[in-house]
């Protein structure tokens, strides 16, 4: 399992473990409205830019962790009013390795009042 690290507790949620499998992200952000979707298809073009808008939009959860990661302030103030704190935490829940930095990383959960867990790590 990539990225699997202690359980963290949430406010959200309760207690649950990071990272369990891509079937479970992907299972985080499938009902998107209109404005998610032309957000992150606007987005994907300037944050996850190797790759086409529609070919990141396979991936939505790796579109938003990005613009959480590395966005500009005006591209985060969109992020928590176009989605539920409960998508944003699960984003901070499964992400990848390397796909935060530890500034971001420490400014999300924080922003949540969540403990701030380990940055995923790879176990060879």
């Amino acid at each position: 399992m990539i990225g699997m690290y202690e359980e963290i507790k949430n406010k959200a949620e309760g207690t649950f473990a990071a990272h369990t499998n891509e079937e479970t992200v992907m299972a985080i952000l499938t009902d998107l409205n209109e404005t998610q979707k032309t957000f992150l298809l606007i987005s994907a073009k300037y944050y996850i830019w190797w790759k086409t808008p529609e070919e990141a939009m396979e991936f939505p959860h790796r579109i938003l962790a990005q613009v959480m990661n590395i966005g500009l302030l005006e591209d985060m103030g969109k992020v928590i009013e176009y989605f539920s704190e409960k998508d944003l935490i699960n984003i901070l829940n499964t992400a990848e390795i390397g796909q935060f930095n530890e500034r971001s990383w420490a400014f999300w959960h924080n922003r949540f009042s969540l403990e701030i867990p380990p940055m995923p790590v790879r176990n060879i």
